[in-house]
């Protein structure tokens, strides 16, 4: 068998995740602190996972719809108008998806089509550019600048356009960085948007996770909710990583399709999952308050930690991760992170895992408890000062 000529090229050149290379590394190293996964390590709270095996006992282990529950679209629709002030109709505009990434997924595929292009504002979450290619798409990287907060700007948004942009992917609060933006940081880029046909994939599955004031979403903003696809899910805000659920909200003439996609590769959500979230929806307000702030404890220790061990470190207004300077180490941040790895014992990403504009950075997660976070600086501040 020849699998070379078996296998799809496209698929073949696209490299793995970065975070995951760094990841797999750790396996049967017990000696090292890991701070690279963002996933919390808060269980899923009591009463949602209750909630989950009460529906196993009592056999809920079918089939649902194929876009979900009704009465989990139906909660949803609650929420996103309680929480962020989006409308969306339960039946026609909301799709329940096998984790935020199915719904990024589904909102590529659904608009994308060969040739056309897709801003990726970087450094940003590893999903976005392969799922362009695998479309056939073009991905337009486009830096943003720590001295902008890592932030996409209208000037930058203008000079990306041509007539092939298709769709523009707006991840805030952002995955590697921290970055939010604000309403008012968020009106210029309506303004270059408007009068024209490119849809926006707002992915804002972080949108609990801002501190310092409540999160906006680019829908809510004028002109905005007819070409915006609203991505979020329960992973970070009710740590229900495991769970595999996630929901995506945007016009009917757009969930029509992606619903299409939906059915034919996936079929329907866990059911189970379905059931807690429900719960999640409904009493866990608190919840996400309870983490949230701890969250930020931790964020401002580390903050000051990595500051105080002569790492610059930009302050994140979100999501669960730092993305400090290591450029003046005289190293690449592969170099950085694996010579960490392997002589200070301290597992992080590197920047450049979330694009090109990553050079000189690395994500740290702070979504692990104070006291390893602690032993993990450290070991780095023993670690720089062997350089």
């Amino acid at each position: 068998m020849d699998y070379s000529k078996l296998l799809s090229s496209t698929v073949v050149d696209i490299k793995p995740s970065g975070i995951r290379k760094f990841f797999d590394l750790l396996n049967g190293r017990d000696d090292v602190i890991s701070l690279t996964v963002g996933q919390p390590d808060f269980a899923t709270p009591w009463h949602v996972r209750e909630t989950g095996i009460i529906s196993l006992e009592r056999g809920y282990t079918y089939y649902t719809s194929n876009a979900g529950t009704v009465q989990l679209r139906q909660e949803i629709s609650k929420y996103m108008l309680r929480r962020f002030g989006l409308k969306y109709d339960a039946l026609s505009e909301t799709i329940v998806t096998v984790g935020g990434s199915e719904a990024i997924d589904l909102a590529i595929r659904a608009t994308v089509e060969p040739g056309d292009e897709v801003i990726i504002p970087e450094p940003s979450f590893v999903c976005y550019e392969p799922i362009t290619r695998l479309c056939g798409g073009v991905p337009v990287p486009v830096k943003t600048l720590p001295e902008n907060d890592f932030k996409l700007t209208a000037d930058q948004l203008r000079s990306a356009i041509t007539e092939k942009t298709k769709l523009l992917v707006l991840p805030y609060p952002n995955n590697p960085t921290g970055a939010v933006m604000s309403k008012d940081e968020l009106l210029p880029l309506c303004k270059v948007l408007e009068n024209t046909n490119i849809a926006v994939l707002s992915d804002e599955i972080y949108s609990e996770l801002t501190y310092g004031g409540r999160h906006t979403s680019i829908a809510t903003l004028p002109g905005m909710a007819e070409r915006c696809i609203v991505v979020n899910g329960f992973s970070k805000a009710y740590a229900m990583t495991g769970w595999r659920l996630g929901f995506v909200c945007a016009p009917a003439p757009l969930t029509k399709q992606m619903l299409k996609i939906h059915q034919f590769a996936i079929m329907c959500a866990p059911t189970t999952s379905q059931l807690a979230a429900v719960e999640a929806l409904k009493n866990g307000d608190d919840d996400i308050d309870m983490m949230r702030a701890e969250y930020d404890r931790r964020r401002k220790y580390i903050v000051e930690e990595l500051r105080r061990i002569g790492i610059p470190c930009f302050e994140p207004k979100g999501a669960f991760y730092v993305f400090p300077d290591i450029s003046g180490f005289g190293m690449s941040s592969d170099e950085f992170c694996q010579r960490l790895l392997d002589e200070g014992k301290v597992a992080i990403v590197p920047g450049t895992a979330f694009g090109a504009g990553g050079e000189g950075f690395a994500r740290i997660s702070y979504a692990y408890s104070v006291k390893h976070i602690a032993e993990a600086i450290g070991r780095m501040e023993k670690f720089i000062k062997t350089l």
